[in-house]
């Protein structure tokens, strides 16, 4: 029986005020490594950690990758960074569903993210609430590919893997990551482009497909 919903956040509860600003470091650096070994290895360089100012973190990634950086490179991944998450907004249904999902479950956050952006946006819209607890990677210290990522969550709940759930929209950073300490996963899947199942197109069909796992 589903106690907990583990929730991720970019591109699950909340849209990136600038078009995958992750492909796009990738592709302002001329990073040529193909993309899933790419993602991991930028986030764990740039999400694991706090950084004194953006700038550090970019020079981390540089330094992961190999990567030079020219100022002008630089002023551009700061201002995609800032733009993103000040431009994003919680999908229209988010709250609602939050809201309703709150009653009957213990809902928890759990995501990727760098020191500088995702908890602004917790703040600006108010979503903070909704959730009895909040795991970030750059406090963790781990990214959700990392299987001891998932292990500390489902430790600090005192939570089985069959009581939870994951929801969100990566297969790699979501799905396959939570699945690999037995926790159960439902694709967030806007486009209906993914071959996976269960999936949704929109959390407004969370609930229904909760009642069928």
């Amino acid at each position: 029986m589903i106690k907990v919903i583990l929730f991720d956040f970019w591109g699950t509860l909340v849209e990136n005020g600038v078009w995958s600003p992750i492909k796009q470091v990738k592709n302002i650096l001329n990073i040529k490594v193909v993309f899933p070994e790419y993602v991991v290895r930028m986030e764990r360089a740039m999400m694991t950690s706090k950084f004194p100012e953006l700038k550090e973190a970019f020079y981390q990634i540089c330094t992961e990758f190999k990567a030079e950086c020219t100022p002008e490179q630089m002023e551009a991944l700061v201002g995609l960074w800032n733009a993103s998450w000040m431009l994003a907004q919680p999908y229209p249904e988010t709250e609602e569903v939050l809201s309703k999902l709150k009653k009957k479950y213990k809902l928890v956050l759990v995501s990727n993210t760098d020191c500088f952006s995702e908890e602004k946006v917790l703040e600006k819209f108010n979503l903070k609430k909704y959730f009895d607890h909040i795991f970030l990677s750059y406090k963790i210290g781990l990214i959700k590919t990392d299987k001891s990522f998932f292990e500390t969550v489902l430790s600090t709940l005192n939570a089985f893997p069959e009581d939870c759930v994951m929801v969100g929209d990566s297969l790699q950073s979501d799905v396959m990551a939570a699945n690999q300490v037995g926790v159960k996963a439902v694709l967030v899947d806007p486009r209906n482009t993914r071959d996976y199942h269960p999936k949704i197109t929109s959390l407004t069909e969370l609930e229904g497909a909760l009642s069928k796992l």
